[in-house]
């Protein structure tokens, strides 16, 4: 499971131009729709913690995944 997320963060990173709040689209259309990890209403919680958060809201939005979905 873990390694999907970090292939699924990997793409996502590498063909994302314009930062974080480029990559937030796909995240959403990855974890949500494909994937089925979160809902729509946890993804727009996690963008709120992501952002309250110091750091990259790339990141921080992949460690509130890998938490809920590995805990």
């Amino acid at each position: 499971m873990f390694f999907q997320l970090f292939w699924t963060y990997l793409k996502i990173g590498t063909f994302t131009l314009g930062g974080g709040y480029a990559m937030l689209p796909l995240i959403q259309r990855e974890v949500v729709q494909t994937k089925g990890w979160i809902d729509e209403e946890e993804f727009l919680n996690m963008i709120a913690l992501a952002q309250a958060a110091p750091g990259l809201i790339a990141v921080n939005s992949a460690i509130f995944i890998g938490w809920r979905i590995g805990g």
